[in-house]
């Protein structure tokens, strides 16, 4: 279908006229028609005539219409159903056998009075408009030589001014075709290196509207859809129909009415770019999407052509979301810190002054008592405050290397002497050691905070497992994912997508390059332990069997840097061995 788009771009563009001259596969398709046509022809005059007709010139003109058919036979499918480009070699072929078929023609037919002289004439002519002007003369020589020798030789009858004139019109024939030929041929030749380059252009055009990940659509001003990318046709889920040119409204009307109102407005305006943002909904799924819309063709008559592109932002919808939540969720930190501070510094004011009167000597037990409660409850609502403190404030954190394993285990321990931890509470922590880069302080906070939800969500008996182990892919955020393609270049580091993408394709050659690494480190290695041992009069393999032999376990890219930083160790080595 021509509206949706295939990746091929070679069909001409709708509306474009054809006026170039015919090239020299139309020539030569007609030369084949014609030849075979006039062989055919007089044979079978010749044979209607039979009577008047000497039996030998019956059977040069038979042999004559077998060899034109079989010769074109063979050219046409040389050309045309093989499609091989005809060379000067395979033009000067059928040339000469043109020439020949026209000569015996004329010989039969009279010579000098002939009516199909004419035929000579365009057998130069059809040479002119295919060879070059040097082959083309050496063809106009050789039908003037063909026609003065059946005057002289075969008719046997002198050369008259008409014989010279007619080798003159040969003459003329051949400069005037053959400087029309030339210039043909040049602007054919221009012609296929634009169609060349039209065509290279292209299918530039048709890999990179294939490739972006932005939908590109193109509405004529009848209306009609024109170009449909593959980007296009999955965000507004168009199938392909057999409709050469469908209605703009009947596609985009149902599955994004604000693009179609966009498109409307960009054509009644003319303007060259407007931009917008709208819905798609087609079946149960609907999401924003971001539009640009220009015009072409602002000269043209009537409604212009407009090219829309689109794409979805349900992404930056997304993150601009998760942006006004934490800036909403800052302020109300901010605030929530104001109001931690000011309660704290009356709060210091009333244990102070309870302080003060359970110190005094009036006061009884039941006093003192209370005085402690309420010491004891402020001290609590103290460090709730302060740890509240602790957690607004924005401080610089102190990365470094660490094992998880060994936080955990600090927390376990501050998390048995919580009060709310039990003297029956079990801790199974389970994992081997995992290194990481980060800050200890506050990883030490999140896993006593994981730990301490997790007794105090249970009643009875406790017991809490606690795994440790490297995260699996399926379990990686995939924010966290696009983090590891931080420095990337263009959209490959901040569009989903494509990041993903290209970062699965990056540890591909990742894990594939670290083999290779290792294969070559490997071949070097063994290169150095060969080179070295054989100025000692060893061979590498009586080398290896004898470190197994004595079991002694160096590998070989410590024997190799033995052998390069230290030679009189290895040469002590290499004695030991032999």
């Amino acid at each position: 279908m021509r509206w949706v788009s295939t990746g091929k771009s070679d069909s001409p563009v709708a509306g474009e006229r054809r006026t170039a001259a015919p090239s020299a596969r139309d020539l030569l398709r007609w030369v084949y028609v014609v030849r075979v046509i006039l062989a055919i022809v007089v044979f079978l005059a010749a044979a209607f005539y039979f009577q008047a007709v000497p039996p030998a010139t019956l059977v040069i003109l038979a042999v004559a219409a077998i060899c034109s058919v079989l010769v074109s036979g063979w050219a046409a499918w040389h050309t045309h159903i093989r499609d091989s480009r005809p060379g000067l070699l395979f033009v000067y072929s059928q040339a000469l056998f043109d020439l020949a078929l026209v000569t015996t023609v004329v010989h039969v037919t009279g010579g000098p009075d002939s009516r199909f002289l004419a035929l000579y004439i365009v057998v130069i002519a059809v040479s002119a408009m295919l060879m070059p002007l040097g082959s083309s003369l050496m063809v106009t020589a050789l039908a003037s030589l063909l026609y003065i020798s059946d005057i002289i030789w075969w008719q046997q009858e002198p050369l008259n001014a008409a014989v010279w004139l007619q080798i003159a019109v040969f003459v003329g024939v051949f400069i005037a075709t053959g400087w029309i030929g030339s210039r043909v041929q040049a602007v054919g030749a221009e012609r296929e290196e634009l169609q060349q380059e039209v065509h290279r252009l292209r299918l530039e055009a048709s890999d990179i509207l294939g490739s972006i990940h932005s939908g590109v659509v193109t509405v004529d001003g009848a209306g009609r859809l024109i170009y449909v990318n593959a980007a296009a046709r999955s965000l507004l889920d168009i199938d392909p129909v057999d409709s050469p040119e469908p209605s703009a409204a009947d596609v985009l009307g149902r599955r994004s009415r604000k693009l179609w109102d966009v498109i409307l407005e960009t054509q009644r305006r003319g303007a060259k770019s407007l931009r917008a943002e709208g819905t798609v909904s087609w079946g149960e799924r609907e999401f924003p999407i971001g539009m640009t819309t220009t015009a072409l063709d602002l000269d043209a008559e009537g409604p212009c052509t407009v090219a829309a592109i689109f794409t979805d932002i349900s992404n930056q919808k997304r993150l601009e979301e998760l942006r006004l939540r934490t800036e909403r969720l800052e302020a109300v930190a901010e605030l929530s810190a104001s109001l931690a501070h000011e309660i704290k510094n009356p709060l210091a004011s009333i244990r102070s002054s309870v302080e003060q009167l359970s110190a005094s000597t009036r006061a009884d037990d039941d006093e003192r008592s209370l005085a402690r409660l309420v010491l004891r409850e402020s001290d609590r609502l103290s460090g709730l405050l302060t740890e509240f403190l602790d957690f607004s404030r924005v401080r610089a954190t102190n990365c470094r290397l660490l094992d998880l394993v060994s936080v955990v285990e600090g927390a376990l321990a501050v998390v048995r002497e919580n009060p709310v931890c039990s003297q029956d509470t079990v801790f199974d922590l389970v994992g081997s050691s995992v290194p990481l880069e980060g800050d200890a302080d506050l990883l030490h906070r999140v896993v006593v905070n994981l730990v301490l939800n997790a007794v105090q969500a249970s009643d009875g008996k406790v017991s809490v497992s606690i795994e440790v182990r490297e995260a699996r892919s399926e379990e990686i955020h995939p924010l966290q994912k696009i983090a590891q393609t931080k420095g990337f270049w263009g959209g490959r580091k901040n569009r989903y997508r494509q990041a993903l993408r290209c970062l699965q394709r990056s540890w591909q050659y990742g894990y594939i390059g670290r083999k290779l690494r290792k294969r070559d480190f490997r071949r070097l290695w063994i290169a150095r332990i060969n080179a070295a041992v054989r100025e000692h009069g060893m061979t590498y393999g009586t080398f290896i069997h004898a470190l197994h032999e004595r079991n002694m376990e160096l590998n070989r890219k410590v024997l190799a840097d033995m052998a390069v930083n230290d030679p009189e160790s290895f040469a002590q080595l290499v004695k030991t061995l032999s």
